[in-house]
């Protein structure tokens, strides 16, 4: 049986693609694979880097399953985790592996008023 943790519920996660060399280390494979990271509010998240751990130290991969903006249900390996406390509360930082061809990259503006309505693509 496979490790997983599942997201219950809120929205699908945001994958980010992160500049540092050393997530390339987290992957010794044939394939081809991107490591991506991404953000997640919990209740307890030392208790879920723990679990990553025991998996790991099993020689086991455990996964994170979460629903997609299509709202099907899909699972990635977890390569790396680190609990955050913050004041609203935990966030669990987990570094993901996804297969090369599985990734789709979204580039957005954040507070960029320099744009206007006209002339965007849907």
């Amino acid at each position: 049986m496979d490790e997983k943790i599942t997201i219950i519920e809120g929205p699908s996660p945001i994958f980010e693609l992160l500049p540092e060399l050393w997530v390339h280390g987290l992957v010794e494979s044939t394939l081809q694979a991107e490591v991506v990271a991404t953000r997640l509010r919990t209740f307890d998240g030392s208790a879920l880097v723990e679990r990553c751990q025991r998996a790991w130290r099993k020689g086991r991969t455990i996964y994170l399953e979460y629903r997609t903006a299509d709202g099907l249900l899909d699972e990635v390996p977890i390569v790396a985790a680190r609990n955050m406390a913050t004041e609203e509360g935990d966030v669990l930082l987990l570094w993901v592996r996804f297969p090369d061809d599985s990734i789709q990259i979204g580039i957005g503006y954040a507070d960029d008023d320099s744009l206007s309505d006209e002339g965007d693509m849907d």
